[in-house]
C-alpha cells in the first residue's frame, strides 16, 4: 500500500511536469472579483491527479489479484466522465442545469452498479435510500468543487480523509478495492501538493475537483455502510462550511448558484488569516476528526458515537467561528 501511494505520487508529479507548459498556454485561470489569486495561474492539475489515481487503482487490483468489479468499473467510467465535464467547464463555463444533470447521471450510474446489500439505512426502501444518496452525492461533489478556492485547501481536506480511509482499510474496516482507491488518491494528492503550494503554480480545476469529490464520496459511502458516524465525521468541515454558506446565501436572497467569496475559509483570508494559517487549521481539524472517527469505529457504543459527533461538531464550530472573526495581520495569496 505504501508503494502504491508512492507510485501514484510520482506518476502524478511526472504528468504535471509534462502537462504544465500546455496548461499554462491554454488553461489559464485569470483573477476576477471572486478569485483568491491575483495572477493568471494554470489550471487543470486534476488531469494528472485523476489519471494517476485510476492508473494505480487498475495496476494495484491486477497485482493483488482482485477482480475489477462492476461497481469499480462504473466508478472509473463515471470519474472519467466527470473529469471530461469539468475540463469543458474549465475552458468554457456550462449552464448550471445541464451541468447538474450530467453530474446526476454520473452518480446514478455509479449507484446503479452498487450491490443491493450496500445499505446505509436498511429500514428505508432501497429506491428511496438510493434517491437520498443521489442527492447527497450531487451535493458532495459540488461542495468539494466549491471548497477548492484556496491554495492547498483541497490537499488539506482530501489528504487526511483518504489517508484515514486507507488506514481503516488496513485495519480491516473497509473492503480492499475501496482501500486501494483511497491510497491511490492520497498518493496523487501528495504528487499535486508541491505545485499547489502557496502561492500556487497550478490549480486543480473542475477537471480535478468534481471527480475527486466522486471518488472520495464513494469511499465514504462504503465506510458508512457499517460506520456511519465515522463517514460523517471525516468530511465534517467541508460539509459544514459549504452547507452553512449555501443556507446563508439562500436566506440573503443571493444567486447561490454563482461563484462567490463568502465561504468561511475565504472570509478568513479577508479577516487577516494567511493562506497557510487557514489550510493549517483545516488540516489539524481534519486530523482531530479522523481521530474521532477512529474512536467511533473502535467503540461502537451509541454513547461513544454521540460523544464523538458532539466533539466533532464543536471543533468544526470553533474553527468556523475563528475564520469569521478579524485578525490583525494580513498576507496576500490564493
Amino acid at each position: 500500500m505504501l508503494l502504491l501511494g508512492m507510485a501514484a505520487a510520482i506518476l502524478c508529479g511526472v504528468l504535471i511536469v509534462a502537462l504544465l507548459p500546455t496548461l499554462r498556454r491554454y488553461a489559464l485561470a485569470r483573477p476576477n472579483a471572486r478569485s483568491s489569486h491575483t495572477l493568471p495561474t494554470a489550471q487543470g492539475g486534476g488531469i494528472a491527479v485523476i489519471l494517476s489515481t485510476l492508473a494505480c487503482v487498475t495496476i494495484a487490483n491486477s497485482y493483488f489479484g482482485l477482480p475489477f468489479t462492476l461497481p469499480l468499473l462504473a466508478l472509473t467510467i463515471a470519474t472519467l466522465a466527470l473529469a471530461l465535464l469539468g475540463a469543458v467547464d474549465d475552458i468554457r463555463p456550462l449552464p448550471t442545469m445541464p451541468r447538474l444533470l450530467a453530474q446526476a447521471i454520473a452518480i446514478a450510474f455509479v449507484l446503479f452498479a452498487l450491490p443491493a446489500s450496500l445499505r446505509i439505512t436498511p429500514d428505508l426502501p432501497l429506491w428511496l435510500e438510493r434517491a437520498f444518496v443521489l442527492i447527497g452525492g450531487l451535493w458532495f461533489i459540488n461542495l468539494v468543487n466549491f471548497m477548492d478556492g484556496l491554495d492547498w485547501m483541497t490537499v488539506a481536506e482530501i489528504l487526511p480523509v483518504t489517508i484515514t480511509l486507507a488506514t481503516f482499510g488496513l485495519w480491516g474496516k473497509l473492503p480492499a478495492d475501496t482501500s486501494i482507491v483511497a491510497v491511490a488518491l492520497a498518493g496523487a494528492m501528495v504528487g499535486f501538493a508541491p505545485f499547489n503550494k502557496p502561492v500556487a503554480r497550478l490549480f486543480l480545476g473542475d477537471v480535478g475537483s468534481l471527480p475527486i469529490g466522486l471518488l472520495t464520496g464513494w469511499c465514504l459511502l462504503t465506510l458508512g455502510q457499517n460506520y456511519l458516524t465515522a463517514a460523517i465525521l471525516l468530511p465534517l468541515y467541508y460539509l459544514a462550511d459549504a452547507t452553512l454558506t449555501l443556507l446563508r446565501r439562500v436566506r440573503n436572497g443571493e444567486a447561490f448558484w454563482l461563484a462567490h467569496r463568502s465561504h468561511f475559509y475565504q472570509r478568513a483570508t479577508s479577516n487577516g488569516f494567511t493562506v497557510k494559517q487557514v489550510v493549517g487549521e483545516v488540516c489539524v481539524l481534519n486530523l482531530f476528526l479522523a481521530a474521532l472517527a477512529a474512536l467511533s469505529i473502535a467503540n461502537a457504543a451509541s454513547a461513544v458515537n454521540a460523544l464523538a459527533l458532539i466533539c466533532g461538531i464543536g471543533a468544526v464550530t470553533l474553527v468556523l467561528w475563528r475564520f469569521s472573526r478579524t485578525r490583525m495581520a494580513t498576507q496576500s495569496g490564493r
